[in-house]
């Protein structure tokens, strides 16, 4: 029987500047994502390896918290958020400003109205997924949080639940939440939870 593998996953909290469409941004966490941070790891705390992405309103919480857990860490650069071009560190106001359907059209179909100069969705879902199946062989029954991005948390659901690529981003994924996925027995890769504000 193959071991199980548990891999919580959990976004970030409110970066500075509130709500836009970051993607590589380096924006750091606000006072309040820090706080929703530290609630978020302030139950149960398993886990026994972290990986982060390298973004600092990911990376400087999972180093933070590691240092204080004393559990091990390392950051995978796979695990930034999707790149989407001409849209960073612009809100959902400003996009619509020009074009009140932008926004509608993304979300409803993101293969055909991709922002321009964004990262294309199949490459996306390639190297974080990647990054995912790498984590879960490499470390084997282990109990793994790994700290990153809602459309990183996104793809890896979708990828679980073999959704089409484009209902990716019909997975609602709220800042400082948690999932988890477990691999191994004699069930393939399962959703066990989604979206729960801390253990």
């Amino acid at each position: 029987m193959t071991q199980t593998t548990l891999i919580d996953l959990l976004r970030h909290g409110e970066p500075i500047g509130g709500r836009r469409y970051r993607g590589q941004r380096d924006d750091p966490l606000s006072e309040t994502g820090w706080e929703q941070m530290w609630h978020a790891v302030s139950g149960k705390t398993p886990w026994q390896r972290i990986i982060t992405s390298p973004l600092s309103r990911c990376r400087a919480f999972a180093e933070a918290f590691a240092d204080k857990q004393a559990i091990p860490m390392l950051v995978d650069d796979r695990l930034q958020e999707i790149g989407f071009g001409e849209w960073e560190g612009k809100s959902a106001a400003e996009l619509s400003q020009g074009d009140p359907d932008i926004i509608a059209r993304y979300y409803r179909d993101p293969l055909r109205n991709r922002p321009p100069g964004a990262e294309p969705l199949d490459r996306f879902l390639t190297r974080i997924r990647a990054a995912y199946e790498e984590a879960v062989t490499r470390y084997p029954g282990s109990h793994l949080l790994l700290v990153a991005h809602a459309g990183v948390i996104r793809g890896l659901i979708a990828g679980i639940l073999q959704t089409p690529p484009e209902a990716t981003f019909w997975i609602n994924v709220d800042g400082a939440h948690l999932s988890r996925i477990r691999v191994g027995g004699e069930r393939p890769p399962t959703l066990m939870f989604h979206g729960r504000d801390r253990l």
